[in-house]
């Protein structure tokens, strides 16, 4: 079967460019009303019937069907079997990729993970305590396609964090196990494993059954039901994100040979339908080379008709008059993945302020980040990149306040103190400084 994508050609000198772009940009974060309702439904049910809801809704989404949770659960001994058996070289890069997150996510606690604290010259001790979660769940997507990098992205950072106990849940459609998942929550130093995906899973972990222990915190990524179920049990736990398709944007000067830029855009393209991938690009001759590459090696890949379904529906390719306006429409975009594809990356790379990550320069394809790179693969996308961040230590992490006021400070403070808390209204407030005062005030009404 043949296949054709043919992204959308913009321009900027265009006087509809706006609205074309826009129109091009949008997609809804706002889940199915049915969907919606399904999910709220299986959390009820998993709330109230623990195990039994989770052993119902795994027979019936994936098909697989066991006498109990223990059925369910992979054991250490396991995922070690797992790892133990997958080829050489498999195993080789697994440990590469892992070793390379670790370093990553152990010099970003370093720099933003530790304790702090400082004194007045009165003796006043302020400063913050950094403490990890007891207990988190990642989720690791099982249906369409295994991701074991996704194990290492979520796992690594909260073992790097302290986190105590990690709980992975994975489904496996029919009873199918991905040997290399299994190995990389050996790797990643996973606690306890269990075949369980979707909303079911998501309950499960939040809500706590006689089987899976309640989390703290779910992280990973997962489709429409589950970030559904994650919106829905914030508050009861936190969450990482609700994470939209996946986007890449290459800013490109030329430089780039077109069948690298092309086949970064079909990265992006491949994972579903929803996916989008954008090209910037100040030379129109650029980007026709660019469409002949797509049009010549679309063919020769194994996902081309989703690839060529997620171009078509969403892919865009924008003539631009400058590489500076290239940079600007990109921190418009905000987008997940953001490429600097030219032989002055760092030249560009101060004016872009919006991106959940960026690579720079003709060698760093995204696909790099994705696995081995070090740095977390989990993004912000749908735009949130504006005000949010990739997925780190601390996430994994929460902080404390220190306040340890001296006899000496309680005297200055606790004037300031007690005049606001007057002004406020609140009396007791300002009566409990007032009474640590050497002189103690009468109180006001």
């Amino acid at each position: 079967m043949i296949f054709i994508a043919s992204p959308t050609r913009l321009s900027t000198a265009r006087s509809t460019f706006d609205a074309d772009f826009k129109a091009r940009l949008h997609w809804s974060a706002e889940a199915d009303a049915a969907i919606e309702q399904r999910v709220a439904d299986i959390l009820a049910d998993v709330k109230l019937r623990g195990d039994a809801a989770v052993l119902d809704y795994t027979a019936r989404f994936d098909g697989l069907t066991v006498a109990s949770m223990g059925a369910l659960e992979l054991t250490q001994a396991e995922l070690k079997a797992a790892f133990d058996a997958i080829p050489a070289a498999q195993r080789d890069a697994l440990q590469a990729a892992a070793q390379r997150v670790r370093t990553y996510h152990e010099a970003q606690k370093k720099a933003s993970g530790e304790s702090w604290s400082y004194q007045d010259e009165d003796g006043t001790l302020l400063g913050q305590k950094v403490t990890p979660l007891d207990r988190v769940g990642i989720y690791v997507p099982g249906g369409k396609a295994a991701y074991p990098s996704s194990v290492l992205m979520n796992a690594i950072p909260a073992h790097v964090a302290g986190v105590g106990e990690i709980i992975m849940v994975v489904p496996t459609p029919k009873g199918e196990k991905n040997a290399l998942v299994l190995a990389a929550a050996y790797v990643a130093g996973v606690t306890r494993a269990f075949t369980v995906g979707g909303a079911q899973a998501v309950a499960a972990l939040a809500y706590g059954t006689d089987t899976i222990p309640a989390v703290d915190k779910i992280t990973g990524p997962g489709n429409a039901y589950v970030a559904a179920a994650k919106r829905r049990v914030f508050g009861t736990v936190g969450i990482d994100m609700i994470a939209g398709p996946s986007e890449i944007l290459v800013l490109a000067d030329g430089s780039t040979p077109p069948d690298w830029v092309a086949m970064d855009l079909f990265s992006q393209a491949e994972h579903d339908e929803l996916a989008q991938s954008i090209l910037l690009c100040p030379d129109l001759a650029y980007i026709e080379q660019v469409q002949q590459s797509i049009n010549r090696m679309l063919g020769e890949m194994p996902r081309a008709e989703i690839i060529a379904k997620s171009l078509n529906g969403r892919g865009v390719l924008i003539h631009t008059r400058s590489m500076e306006e290239a940079c600007a429409i990109s921190n418009r975009i905000a987008p997940e993945h953001l490429e600097i594809s030219s032989v002055e990356a760092r030249r560009w790379e101060p004016l872009l302020k919006h991106a959940g990550a960026i690579f720079m320069g003709a060698y760093t394809s995204e696909s790099l980040g994705d696995y081995c790179a070090g740095p977390n693969h989990v993004l912000p996308t749908s735009g949130t990149a504006r005000f949010s961040s990739p997925l780190g230590v601390y996430d994994f992490q929460k902080r404390s306040s220190l306040i340890e006021v001296s006899e000496a400070g309680a005297q200055t403070l606790g004037l300031i103190a007690a005049e606001l808390a007057y002004g406020e209204g609140l009396q007791a407030h300002a009566r409990a400084a007032e009474l640590r005062l050497a002189q103690v005030p009468p109180m006001r009404k």
